[in-house]
């Protein structure tokens, strides 16, 4: 290793640090937004949008009136052209399936809801890769999780002296290590 000194592999330790910093800024920036997402998925859908609207037939309808024709006229209601399929759950309402929506009628009110579902934008995509959810996805997130690592070490040996590793350093690692232990101490007593 002639010629290699502490000085040109601090250098060569900074350069990587940086670039691949660089480079995967974009990345960790979609993995985080997703994950943060996805941490919330009880307190909301990531990945879809739902919207509800509520109509009012403007005429009296019976099971026995209800054809393909009324359906279709039940569609413009909502600015549905084309319906997939409909059935009717019980004697007095219908339900009508159109791409990414549906219409479900209460033939003795007259009160129809609306539902249509929409990808949330940016997110959806984004829990896309997240989840690997793409065709050879996970070796790329392999390799993007191997060079994560090479990023946090090299940055653990960016700063020399008292700001560096060995001064106060060593101490923020040792604080960082706590919560993850706390969360695995919890999990060990959990039934």
């Amino acid at each position: 290793m002639a010629g290699w000194n502490i000085k040109k592999l601090r250098r060569l330790n900074i350069a990587t640090h940086r670039d691949l910093g660089y480079f995967f800024s974009s990345l960790i920036l979609v993995y985080c937004i997703s994950g943060i997402a996805l941490n919330h998925v009880d307190d909301w859908n990531p990945d879809f949008i739902l919207t509800k609207t509520t109509v009012q037939l403007d005429k009296e309808y019976h099971a026995q009136d209800i054809n393909d024709n009324v359906i279709n006229e039940f569609g413009k209601l909502v600015g549905e052209e084309h319906f997939k399929v409909y059935d009717a759950p019980t004697s007095d309402q219908v339900k009508i399936y159109y791409n990414n929506a549906s219409l479900h009628i209460n033939l003795s009110t007259g009160v129809g809801i609306y539902e249509q579902v929409s990808k949330r934008p940016i997110v959806y995509q984004s829990n896309v890769l997240h989840r690997n959810s793409l065709k050879g996805w996970k070796w790329i997130s392999d390799i993007f999780a191997v060079l994560l690592i090479v990023i946090n070490i090299t940055g653990l040996f960016i700063l020399k002296g008292k700001h560096g590793i060995t001064g106060r350093g060593k101490w923020l690692i040792a604080a960082g290590i706590v919560p993850p232990l706390i969360a695995v101490i919890i999990q060990a007593f959990q039934p």
